[in-house]
């Protein structure tokens, strides 16, 4: 079974094999992908590597259901959007594999969950029940199993005391929160954090000006006391994660890859070091798609992936390809 191996890639052979192994499974199963695929006179036939593997436009998880035809929801994760915007809707029909996905993700970049006190400054599960980031923030915090791990958006006072006691006493904590809070909590406080993990999920939600990455990292990281700050780069359409440890430079796990596409032919891809439009693999999307044309833009030089924000236009044509 293809769902036993994505977990189980250990060099980049495999990962193309099994990724072109996903591709000829989802063409012949994913009515709306294999749709786009003949559209593009793209099939297993004429399909040899990665790069000849047609990655649909991410704007199709608003207007399509983007499922394997034999499988049903177990259940569906939702973006947040703005009022009045269409929502991306992720149809997950094995959250098995989600949860594989993201506790296999984290325990390969920092360990066991069991080891960290969680502190989110992120919408509790129960007010934000479709985001995949809450469930997964969720899970992490049961893992880890410990009292004052939990949910503290609406809160930050306590959450102050509780980061200060913890991280005073040489406790291992992982602050995760979206942009906005985490800025709100370093306007009024000043923290000299060492034993903690300060990590941003993104998102200003309307709340306040959009800055850029650098700028961010540097009001934070001061006003926590800490060196690095940490980011995840994930979104409703997709199962896996890539991490930050700092300076924007991302890695993911074995059974992820990111690919830079042409911002003005989204068939072509940039060479190294170029900017472009970010392509995702990721193989946990077996159910779905795991060929995913995002609307960020990114660049990879050797080895390091930087992620670089959104397009200013969303609609540019390097992106919504075609529209079914």
């Amino acid at each position: 079974m293809l769902k036993n191996k994505i977990f189980n890639i250990s060099s980049s052979e495999e990962f193309e094999k099994l990724s072109l192994e996903v591709y000829q499974y989802q063409y012949q199963h994913n009515p709306v992908y294999q749709k786009f695929c003949k559209l593009l006179k793209k099939s297993p036939e004429n399909v040899a590597n990665i790069k000849e593997i047609p990655f649909l436009p991410i704007e199709f998880f608003k207007k399509e259901n983007i499922i394997t035809e034999e499988q049903k929801a177990e259940i569906t994760f939702t973006s947040s959007g703005t009022t009045g915007a269409a929502t991306s809707k992720h149809h997950v029909a094995d959250l098995g594999i989600y949860e594989e996905s993201f506790l296999k993700a984290f325990e390969t970049f920092y360990g066991s969950p069991e080891d960290y006190t969680f502190l989110a400054l992120l919408p509790s599960y129960l007010e934000r029940t479709g985001s995949s980031l809450i469930y997964m923030a969720n899970a992490l915090i049961k893992q880890s199993n410990k009292p004052d791990s939990g949910f503290y958006l609406n809160n930050l006072e306590n959450l102050s005391e509780i980061l200060r006691k913890l991280d005073q006493a040489g406790k291992k904590v992982f602050l995760i929160g979206v942009s906005f809070a985490l800025l709100d909590l370093v306007e009024n406080e000043t923290f000299d954090l060492q034993h903690t993990i300060v990590m941003e999920t993104g998102g200003m939600k309307g709340r306040r000006k959009e800055m850029i990455r650098e700028e961010l990292h540097q009001i934070l990281s001061s006003g926590f006391g800490v060196k690095y700050i940490h980011s995840e780069y994930g979104m409703t359409e997709l199962l896996s994660q890539a991490y930050s440890n700092g300076n924007g430079v991302f890695k993911t796990p074995n059974w992820m890859n990111i690919l830079i596409r042409d911002p003005e032919d989204a068939l072509t891809y940039v060479q190294d070091g170029k900017t472009g439009g970010i392509n995702v693999i990721d193989l946990a999307n077996l159910n779905s798609c795991s060929f995913i044309a995002t609307q960020d833009l990114g660049k990879i030089s050797g080895e390091q992936i930087e992620i670089m924000g959104r397009f200013d236009n969303s609609d540019i044509r390097g992106c919504n390809l075609l529209v079914l």
